[in-house]
Order: C-alpha cells, then sequence, then structure tokens
C-alpha cells in the first residue's frame, strides 16, 4: 500500500498497512470473549464447590486456629488426647500451603474476585455490543438562518448540519489539524492507541485529574454513532471493541471523514461544515489554515471556546493546534507564525433581537408546514427591521408611560403591508418574560371592532352612510343592548353612527341583516375563529387574535376577501433551487366598489371626527375603528392608511379590568405614535439600523456650524448627557444624562478624543443644547444606541430610534430595567 496523501504531506514514510491488523485483532478479540466466557462459567463452578467445601471444613479450621492461639512457644506439649491415629494425612502441593496460611489464602481471594469481575465484565461488553452506526443521532430542530426582507441576517435558530463532506473536500490541512491536536499515531495504530493510553494515564496522574484522553479519533468516531455518551467502564470497553471492529471494515480516510461530518463544534454546528459556514460563512473546503486550526480546537470543548461567545479561548487554541502541527511535521514553524499573524474574521449572524423572537416563532411553523424537508435553511422573511425596532420602542415607551396608572400590563401590534406582508409584530411587552404572542396566541372579544363587518353586510344590502336608524331603547329576544354613555341621540345617520361607534343601532342592522350574513362577511375576510350565531356577535362578543383582525382590515384596504397575512418571502435549502417561493396572489373576489368606498370613508369618519380622533396623523389620510370590550378589559384600535395596515391591542393576560382604557386611548396614541415616523422611514427608504452591540449610531445629519458657534475639545463627563469644555457646560440635544456606571463607562471611551459640538437645528428655541459628533459620529446617537441614557422629550426622530434599538436590545440602563 502506498503512502497516504496524509503521509506525504508530512514528509515521511507511509506507515504499514493497518487494517489487516486490525482484522487480525477483532478476530482476536471474538476468540478472547469465547475463551473469557468458558473462563467465567468454571471459575462459577470451581467457586461453587469451593464454597460447599469451605463451609465443611469451617470447624476444623477455626479449632486449629484457637489451638494455635492458645500455643505459647514451640516447646509447647501436645495434648495428650490427641493421638497420631486420629490425625488426618497432611495436604500437599499449594492447597497445603494455603491451608497452613489462612490469611494468605484471604489475599488471594481478595486478588481473585475483582480478576473474575473485570472478566465477567468485558464478556457481557463485548456480548452486548450494539451494531455499528446504531446510535440514532437525535437532529434536534434544523438550522433556519432567517433574513429581513432586505436580505440582512437577524437570527439563526436550530441545529446547523452543513454538508457532508466527501474525499475532495477535505483540504488538507484541516486533516493535519485534527490529526495533530486530536489523535497523532491516528495512521499508525489498529484503532485503539495504547501508547496514547499509557501517556494520558501518566499526565493525568502528574497532573491530579483527568487533563488528557487516550480515545483516538476511531473511538471517538464509534462513541458519536453507535454508543450512548455515559461516562463508565463498560462503555469504554465496548468503545474498543467496535473501534477495532470499524478499522477493519473501514479505511483511514473514511474514518476521518466520519469523524468530521458528525463531530459537535458549539454554536449549534454538528460536522466540519456546519462550523465553516456557522463560523466563517463559506464551506469547509475553503477554511484557511488558522480557520482550520480553529475549528480543529473546538471538539474538545465545542460549548466552552465556540468563538462566537469565546473568541480569546478559541484564538489561543488555535495556537496550540498550530504548535502540534509543527511538532508532528504537518507544516512548518514559518507557516505557523503566518496563520497566527494572519486575522481570523468572524461571519456570524448578530445576537438575535429579543423582540422578533415572537415573529420567528411565527415563521418557524411556516417553514416547516411550506418546506417540511431536512437540513438547513434561509428564510427571507417579510419583516422590515427599521420598523420592527420601531415597533417595539413605540409599544415599550407607551406601557412605560402610561401603563401602570392605567393599570394595563400588556400590548400587541401588528403592522401589514397593502398585500398582506407582515412588516413588523410585537407580541408583548417582554419575550424574555412571556413567549406568549398576543398578536396571533391571544383570543379575546373584539367589542366594536367587530362592527366593521355588521356594516360592511348592511351596505352590501342596500343600506348607506346616509341611511338613518334611530338610537333608542332595543330588546331582541332576552338580549338588551347598552351604549357605553348609557345615553340615546335619536336619529341618526349610520356615518355617525360608526364613527361614534352607537351599540344600539349596530345591534338594530345586525338583526336587520341577519347575523348569519353577519358571519358570512367575516369568514370571506378571513376571521377563522369560532362566531356563535347570537344577536352580541354584533357587538363584538366572540373571542378572536388581533392578526386575523387587522388581516379583516387589510382586506377592505386591498380589496381582496380574503387577504392572506404572510410572513415568509421565500425558502432557500442546499440546492440552487429555492424550496418555496411565495405565489403572486390569485384572482380573488373583492368588495363591490360601492361598498368598499362608503366602508373607507366611514373608516377614516371614524379618525376625522368619531372615537378614533387620537390616531389622526399630520399630512397621511388615515381611517380607523375602536373596540372596547367590558369593564375595560380590552381596547382594540385598527387603523388603514395608503400603504399599510397596523393593528393594536392592549389589555393584561389574566383578564383584569383597565382603568378606564378605551380603543381610542392608549391604542390609537400607539397607532399614531408607530404611523407618524414609520411613514416617514419608508418615505425616504431604508436607513442604517443602528446596533447597541457595537454601538453604532443612528443615522444624523447635524446642522452645520455657524461661524464662531463652534465648540471643539476634549470634555469631562458630567453625566451620560452632559459634558464640560474648559469650565463651560454642554447639555447635549436630546439626552436625558445618566450617572455612576455609565458616566464612568462614557469618560473612558472619550479620554483625549476631540469633541466637536454645534447648535443643532432641531432644538427648540432657546435651548441650549448642542449637537456633537466624534470621529463623525453623533454622539448622543452613540450614547443611546448603547443604553448609556434616556432620550428627552425633544429628541428628535433618530435619537428615538436610537433609543429604541437599545431598549429592544436590553442594552445598558435597559438590561437593568427588566
Amino acid at each position: 500500500m502506498g503512502p497516504t496523501d496524509h503521509d506525504r504531506a508530512r514528509g515521511g514514510e507511509a506507515p504499514p498497512d493497518t487494517r489487516a491488523a486490525a482484522r487480525d485483532a477483532a478476530a482476536a478479540a471474538r476468540v478472547l470473549g469465547r475463551q473469557l466466557g468458558i473462563l467465567a462459567a468454571g471459575a462459577a463452578r470451581g467457586a461453587g464447590a469451593r464454597t460447599r467445601a469451605a463451609a465443611a471444613g469451617t470447624g476444623p479450621l477455626l479449632r486449629g486456629l484457637s489451638a494455635r492461639l492458645r500455643r505459647p512457644g514451640p516447646d509447647r506439649a501436645v495434648p495428650p488426647d490427641v493421638g497420631d491415629a486420629a490425625a488426618p494425612e497432611p495436604a500437599r502441593g499449594w492447597r497445603a500451603r494455603l491451608a497452613r496460611r489462612p490469611v494468605l489464602a484471604a489475599a488471594a481471594l481478595l486478588v481473585a474476585l475483582p480478576l473474575v469481575g473485570l472478566v465477567f465484565l468485558v464478556v457481557t461488553s463485548f456480548l452486548t455490543l450494539p451494531p455499528l452506526g446504531g446510535a440514532a443521532l437525535d437532529p434536534g430542530q434544523r438550522a433556519l438562518t432567517v433574513e429581513a426582507d432586505d436580505g440582512r441576517v437577524f437570527a439563526t435558530r436550530g441545529a446547523f448540519r452543513g454538508q457532508k463532506l466527501t474525499a475532495a473536500d477535505l483540504p488538507p490541512h484541516l486533516a493535519q489539524a485534527i490529526i495533530a491536536i486530536e489523535d497523532r499515531r491516528f495512521y499508525g495504530h489498529w484503532g485503539v492507541d495504547l501508547r496514547g493510553l499509557l501517556r494520558a494515564a501518566w499526565r493525568n496522574a502528574l497532573g491530579g485529574g483527568v487533563r488528557e484522553g487516550g480515545s483516538t479519533i476511531t473511538q471517538q468516531y464509534v462513541r458519536l454513532t453507535s454508543l450512548n455518551q455515559e461516562k463508565s467502564l463498560r462503555r469504554k470497553i465496548q468503545e474498543a471493541f467496535l473501534a477495532l471492529r470499524v478499522e477493519s471494515e473501514m479505511s483511514k480516510d473514511e474514518i476521518l471523514l466520519g469523524y468530521l461530518n458528525t463531530a459537535y463544534f458549539g454554536a449549534g454546528a454538528y460536522g466540519i461544515d456546519a462550523a465553516a459556514r456557522r463560523y466563517f460563512g463559506k464551506p469547509a473546503k475553503a477554511l484557511t489554515l488558522p480557520e482550520a486550526a480553529m475549528l480543529a480546537g473546538l471538539v474538545r470543548a465545542p460549548s466552552q471556546l465556540a468563538p462566537t461567545r469565546n473568541f480569546g479561548g478559541a484564538k489561543e487554541r488555535a495556537d496550540v493546534v498550530l504548535q502540534t502541527m509543527v511538532e508532528t511535521g504537518a507544516i512548518t514553524a514559518e507557516a505557523a507564525d503566518k496563520a497566527r499573524a494572519q486575522t481570523i474574521t468572524l461571519r456570524t449572524p448578530p445576537e438575535t433581537p429579543p423582540g422578533t423572537n415572537y415573529f420567528l416563532d411565527m415563521v418557524a411553523g411556516d417553514v416547516k408546514r411550506l418546506a417540511d424537508t431536512p437540513g438547513d435553511v434561509t428564510v427571507r422573511t417579510t419583516l422590515n427591521l427599521d420598523l420592527q425596532s420601531l415597533a417595539e420602542g413605540v409599544v415599550a415607551r407607551r406601557l412605560d408611560a402610561e401603563g401602570a396608572k392605567k393599570k394595563a400590563g400588556q400590548a400587541a401590534l401588528v403592522a401589514l403591508s397593502k398585500d398582506g406582508a407582515i412588516l413588523a409584530m410585537v407580541g408583548g411587552r417582554d419575550y424574555e418574560d412571556s413567549q406568549f404572542n398576543r398578536a396571533t396566541q391571544a383570543k379575546r372579544q373584539a367589542g366594536s371592532l367587530f362592527k366593521l363587518f355588521v356594516y360592511l353586510t348592511a351596505y352590501e344590502k342596500g343600506f348607506s352612510p346616509e341611511s338613518v336608524l334611530v338610537d333608542r331603547p332595543v330588546q331582541i329576544g332576552d338580549w338588551e343592548p347598552q351604549n357605553s354613555n348609557n345615553r340615546f341621540r335619536g336619529a341618526v345617520p349610520l356615518s355617525t353612527a360608526f364613527a361614534l361607534s352607537i351599540n344600539t343601532i349596530a345591534a338594530q342592522l345586525a338583526d336587520e341583516v341577519g347575523v348569519p350574513a353577519v358571519i358570512d362577511t367575516a369568514r370571506r375576510l378571513g376571521v377563522a375563529s369560532d362566531l356563535p350565531n347570537v344577536p352580541s356577535l354584533a357587538l363584538g362578543s366572540a373571542e378572536v387574535t388581533l392578526l386575523e383582525m387587522t388581516r379583516a382590515y387589510a382586506g377592505v384596504l386591498a380589496d381582496r376577501m380574503p387577504l392572506e397575512a404572510y410572513g415568509v418571502h421565500a425558502i432557500r435549502g442546499g440546492a440552487p433551487q429555492p424550496l418555496y417561493v411565495h405565489p403572486d396572489p390569485k384572482a380573488a373576489p373583492g368588495l363591490p366598489r360601492d361598498t368598499r368606498a362608503m366602508m373607507l370613508d366611514s373608516l377614516q369618519a371614524v379618525v376625522d371626527g368619531g372615537t378614533g380622533k387620537a390616531a389622526r396623523v399630520a399630512g397621511i389620510p388615515v381611517g380607523g375603528k375602536t373596540g372596547t370590550t367590558q369593564e375595560y378589559r380590552d381596547a382594540w384600535f385598527v387603523g388603514v392608511t395608503p400603504d399599510m395596515v397596523v393593528g393594536v391591542w392592549v389589555g393584561n393576560d389574566d383578564n383584569a379590568a383597565m382603568n378606564r382604557v378605551s380603543g381610542g386611548d392608549m391604542p390609537a396614541a400607539i397607532f399614531r405614535d408607530f404611523v407618524q415616523r414609520a411613514s416617514a422611514q419608508m418615505a425616504k427608504g431604508r436607513t442604517k439600523r443602528p446596533s447597541a452591540a457595537r454601538a453604532e449610531p443612528a443615522p444624523a445629519a447635524p446642522a452645520p456650524a455657524a461661524p464662531g458657534a463652534e465648540l471643539r475639545g476634549v470634555p469631562e463627563v458630567i453625566d451620560t448627557g452632559t459634558l464640560a469644555f474648559r469650565g463651560r457646560v454642554v447639555r447635549l440635544l436630546g439626552v436625558e444624562g445618566e450617572g455612576g456606571a455609565l458616566a464612568r463607562q462614557l469618560a473612558r471611551y472619550l479620554r483625549r478624543r476631540e469633541v466637536i459640538c454645534t447648535p443643532g437645528s432641531e432644538a427648540p428655541a432657546g435651548s441650549a443644547a448642542l449637537r456633537c459628533r466624534i470621529d463623525g459620529d453623533d454622539l448622543a446617537s452613540l450614547i443611546l444606541a448603547a443604553g448609556g441614557a434616556r432620550a428627552s422629550e425633544d429628541a428628535p426622530a433618530d435619537l428615538l430610534s436610537a433609543e429604541e434599538q437599545a431598549r429592544s436590545e436590553r442594552a445598558g440602563l435597559w438590561r437593568r430595567e427588566r
């Protein structure tokens, strides 16, 4: 057999063919097993006979021992009553020696018992060997790499498996690195390295603990594919037997490839190709020498050394791998020094923003339904990261400001594009505290939000906004609906009744057109929840989700019944052909033109002069509908603009009553805050998303300094919103400073660095606050994006966005305020 590629790479002679030796060793092991079985059976029979003999001779033995103990010395006379005729014939050989030396007999027994036990353990381990490859590898959740609508990767989930390596894909330096650090005599032993075991035992004894393992690559491969991970002598014995068998059936290169394709490399990466893609964004065959050395160093402690969490430790371990490669002759010392000097760049996705996990939970279920195939996949979603960050910040800010006073503990928000794409989703106040998605999973009574279907049905059956009904006491069967203010207005047109959300009019309309017809309208618009055929359905007694109600309102805007709300654009696997692409919407019936126009006018009337006035946004036509349930347990607002539909719910998880929070209160205010700034973002196009992890600022455009107004120098830090230049105190525009540790961190950051401050064009009249820059970046944005301060009331939009990003990423002070 000629030299292998690995041996040629090391420049040495090829080792002798070990496969024949391995086959002989395996055969010898089988013979040994049979002999050990015979020996164990004989030992058992002999042990039984010896036990019976010992029991029979216990009395004479004890009497003899007693007599010897009573004898004072060698000249003591033998008792006269013991005659020669009664003495048995003396025993001969080793049995006689043991009989004369009972202590020696006991010692022999103590030595024999462990040996018998060891023999028994070896035999039973051999007889209960599992089949090769019999261990069911738990694939876990397959890996999802999740992209936003613009292609930015913002999350990963599951276990990465990568592609199975072939011999052609295995770079020589990668094989050399693994062999050097894990099993440098891999090509010279036959599965079990006795020399390596002795060396490991000696070093562990000197070190006072387990510092080095003696398992070969073959043994590790067997453990991964055929055994469990229990730590026991029995498993180690089986591991050795199976390693002999593997070496007799597979070539060394096949074993090495199998090991590399199976081993765990940390961060959810199983197999070397998955690890290369997870950490470096490339396939295994494209790994450089320093990258290969880093991955080879991970297999000993993958969770501890994963470079995503311990880059320094992974780099130190990679240097050790390079040194072992020099010692084994795989590379030269010069090549190792050159590899150490190279910069290793991780290309890993950022930490998942906590707030996006509500959306990710939903998308993970969609991916399984749309492309339930094995293997890692990349998912292009509909999520707009800028709008998502904005939505999280708006909801959190409103709950922080008013939630305690108004006894409102939770809120949810869904933003849909006109075609149903989910642009943003907030499923609750804090995902880390509760993973329950209140946008998709919570079913709550809709209140007056449900009147959309009542009025749509009425408009389709001939009513119009000018139709007049009388607001008066009404009884339908045993049900008597009441208005929220307990007053009646008399004759009112339907446009006014809808805008002011008059309950008696909606009840009369539903009774006139029929509750089944109202249910049919809701179904056509995509409401899938149970809708009971009762008169109170007209006032929203049915329990629905925020997503399905937002979807229904979006169907009116898009004139599509039903409109599909979706979160996945495309799914890609290992093949060039996508596994799934969201199809173009099929032609679907819409609303009659006049009916849709009347409904849109009615929705706009709610915001212009009805219960939804708090949702008005300057310069943007807005329509919507409020909803409030009994005792203020739920408050809703769903609003439509020319570009999107946004639904908001506010309430408590335990269904507790709020402090008079209606749909036109907090929900309408959250809608307004979100739409006002979301429309501005969408109008100016995609903006760079600041990251608290890297302290990136939100884009800012400081006004040019007026002559003589510029202030520059190395400042002192009073707090994170206040600086001092040579005795002159400067307040940063839009920042409420924090002292303590955050101020000290800012002082260290600014040490000996020049800061340039100029008046900001956004500052209120008479304000002395300035915009400051450091190395071209806006200092206020840097501070807020890192969670070093709160945004003040007069903060411009870019600074509010920076604060919202820090809040969503739990950075700085927001890490403390859970």
